[in-house]
Order: C-alpha cells, then structure tokens, then sequence
C-alpha cells in the first residue's frame, strides 16, 4: 500500500510539474514548498551494467520523496492540492473514523490509517481535511500523532498545520472556531502560525484566527440578549458608564472563561496585535474590543507601538488612547454638515471605546486574575450569577468605577436552548460545507 501510495504522490508532483518552468519555481517566479526543487541526479557510467543504473537513480528517487514530504509538511500550502476524490473516499468513510476520534483512541487511530491511508494522505502528507476532522472532534492526541508522523502506521507521512483546507481556512481557525484550546496549543506547539488568514469564496475573507475567536465571542448569547446596540449611543454619561460596566460583567462570568482563554492565546501568537485592535475601534465595534482588550490585556501593556495607531514610545493601552483621542479631535475638525449625523455617532462610539479602555487599564488586571480562576469547564464548580456579579463589582469599585443611577443587572441571563450538541454541530458544518462547496457559502 506504501507503494503504490507514493506511487501516487509522484504522480501528483509530476502533474504539478507541468504546471511549473523550473521545479521549485511557479509561473509567476515565487517559489512554491509543495514543488521545491528536486536535488540533481548523477549520470550513471556508461559502461555499468542494469544494477550500477538502477541504484543511483533508487538513491535520487528516495531523496526526492523526502525533500516532497519536507517540504510540503512544514511550509506554508496555499491552495490545497488534494483531489476531490480522495477527499469524497475520506467522507464515505467519516462513519467508522468518528467513534474513533470521540474517543481520541490513538492505537485505533493508527489502524485505521493503516487500513484506510489512501483516503487520508496524498502527495506525500496527511491531507488537510483529515486534520480538519481531528481537529472536529478534538481528538488532541491522535492530533499529537499526526503532527509528529514518527509512527509506522503513518509511512512516513504527516500532517501540516499551515496546510490550507480546501474550504480556504487552516487548521487553528478551525480550533478557534470550536474554542478548542488545548487543540490550539498542540498546533501552535508543532508550528501552526496564528498569522494565516482565510481566503477563497466559501469563508469570509482575510480573517486571523484571533478574529474568528473574537467575533464568535462578540456573538455570545449572553451578550446579544443582554446588551442592546442603541445603548451605545449616547453621551459620555450614565447609560455610557452602565453599558461598559455590564459588559465586563457579562465577560467575567465562568461561562465565558473559555471564549476568553482562547482569544488570550492566540492574541499572543498574533503578530502586529494593536493594529487588529485599532480596526475594531475605528469599526465601532464595541463588544469585539471588549473582548479583546480584556482577554489580551497583559499583552497589550507589553507592547510600545502600532502601525495603524501611529509610532509612539508608550504601552499599549497608552497608544490606544492616543488612537482614540486622535480620531475623536479629527470628527471634531470635521465642519460638514452633511457628514454631522454619521460623524456624531461615530464620535459618540469612540467616546465610549476611550471610557472602556480606561476601565480596563486601571482594573483589568485585577479582573484577569479573577477570570483565569474559574474553572476550565463551568459545570465542575457552578458559581452563581449573583456571586459573580458582587466580586466583579467590588473589583471594579476598588479601582473607582461604579454604576450609576439604577445600575446594572445580569440576571437575566439564560444559556442556549435547543440546538445542537457539541458533537453534532461539528459534523453539520462539516455536511453543510460538502454539499455546499460549489455554492460559496461561508463555512466559518
């Protein structure tokens, strides 16, 4: 199976060949890691017999494959390049792979590759869409294996984090779309860049990771019930205080630990981190800056400039408000007045990120500590509301900030109902996006 398997891969190479001038050189001239350049083969003597022939070129053959499979597992692959139809084998077999996975069996695991390689590999690697789908399920230690590819089962293959699905996303904006944090962590660990963006018609396009944890945080029930969008335009006043308030009430519930570990850690692998933040405050984004300012809040005081922001010798949460403050004196300059209404909002918008940049420096590392002592899963140890609400509020009241008028109330708050279970939303989206490849709906 070994055989024949590479036997195929070359094939793949060869096809991909003529599509290239020099091996390792594209049409366009940039140099492309899934057809590096083949090592130079040495002529055989003239006079040697059929053994002397065959040897060198087993010899070349064999360094070939290894510099393939190098090169395509650890260098960035855009687009995939795995067929179709090994992908429909691997979905035709998805039903024996699953319990496999749920159970995060790696002996089982291994079997079944071995039994069943030729829809999971190609070209010399693990496909991408059979990573994707350990990654579903997170199945962190048959993932381990993979990423590794020490196991004879493999042959030699393995899998590449920065290997674009066919989908258009990589493997940690599948990770940070399920909240999967010690998935994530393995990635990262075995080379995944947090730097990779989605591109193609079947997903939004040029999204980080970093943005696809954000933006699924942003859509928290809890936050969409609770917090009403007009609410934010209004004066630097009461309802601006309150609003900010309860958002980061809302943020610190144990509930939404996990939303907020895993924005943390991709925040810190995230290059060029207040620039991504700089376009969620010009975007008027409140609830996204929340959640990003909190969660990577140790972060952004490490860090001295931005390029969106402006060069500045400041920490991060100084350079921010300097962002801020720029942009509402630029709308104030501003005398169209045709442009008065929509620049009056946005100012009010700006006015309020500058008050919620200002709690979070001054409380938010107070609010961290408290937030990383919930637990991983929030049903081991249930904390109530109302518990919450109280240690936040002294929290925020210990460094000045109190809630004014009839202050705020989260209680009521009431988790998803009626939907699907963490095992079947996975597998929908994974149907959903087959048959709707062709139709360029978004899968993220």
């Amino acid at each position: 199976m070994k055989a024949m398997r590479k036997k195929e891969a070359t094939a793949t190479a060869c096809s991909e060949d003529d599509r290239k001038g020099v091996h390792g050189i594209s049409m366009n001239g940039q140099y492309d890691p899934w057809n590096p350049a083949y090592p130079p083969r040495d002529p055989s003597p003239c006079d040697a017999d059929m053994a002397a022939h065959i040897a060198p070129v087993k010899e070349w053959m064999d360094k070939t494959e290894a510099i393939l499979a190098n090169s395509r597992a650890t260098n960035i692959i855009i687009p995939d390049r795995t067929p179709q139809f090994v992908n429909d084998v691997l979905f035709d077999i998805l039903p024996a792979l699953v319990p496999i996975l749920e159970k995060d069996n790696v002996r089982s695991f291994l079997r079944f590759f071995n039994e069943n390689g030729r829809a999971m590999s190609w070209g010399f690697i693990i496909t991408p869409e059979t990573l994707n789908q350990i990654i579903v399920y997170n199945a962190v230690r048959c993932a381990k294996v993979v990423l590794v590819g020490d196991d004879p089962e493999l042959h030699g293959f393995r899998a590449n984090p920065n290997c674009m699905t066919r989908y258009g996303y990589f493997s940690l904006h599948r990770a940070a779309d399920m909240f999967f944090v010690d998935m994530i962590e393995l990635l990262l660990r075995h080379g995944a860049s947090a730097n990779l963006r989605t591109s193609g018609d079947l997903v939004p396009a040029d999204l980080l990771p970093l943005h696809v944890a954000v933006e699924n945080t942003s859509m928290h029930k809890y936050l969409e019930d609770s917090l009403n969008p007009s609410q934010q335009h209004v004066d630097c006043s009461q309802a601006d205080i309150n609003y900010i308030l309860k958002l980061i009430h809302i943020l610190c519930l144990p509930e939404m630990k996990i939303f907020l570990d895993t924005t943390r850690l991709l925040a810190k692998h995230t290059d060029d981190l207040l620039d991504e933040l700089c376009k969620y405050i010009v975007d008027g984004q409140i609830v996204h800056t929340a959640v990003l300012l909190l969660s990577a809040q140790k972060q952004i005081r490490g860090l001295s400039s931005c390029n969106g922001c402006g060069s500045s010798k400041k920490e991060g949460f100084g350079t921010i408000t300097n962002f801020v403050v720029d942009n509402i004196t630029a709308i104030k300059m501003r005398q169209n007045r045709l442009e008065m209404e929509p620049l009056e909002v946005k100012k009010e918008l700006l006015d309020v990120t500058l008050n919620l940049v200002h709690v979070i420096f001054k409380a938010g590392e107070a609010l961290d500590v408290y937030i990383r002592s919930h637990p991983k899963i929030p049903c081991v140890m249930e904390v109530a509301h109302a518990e919450v609400f109280e240690h936040v509020t002294l929290i925020l009241k210990d460094h000045g900030f109190f809630s004014i008028g009839d202050g705020i109330d989260i209680g009521n708050l009431h988790p998803y109902w009626n939907v699907l279970s963490s095992q079947e939303l996975p597998r929908k989206l994974e149907e959903m996006a087959r048959i709707k490849a062709g139709l360029k709906v978004p899968c993220l």
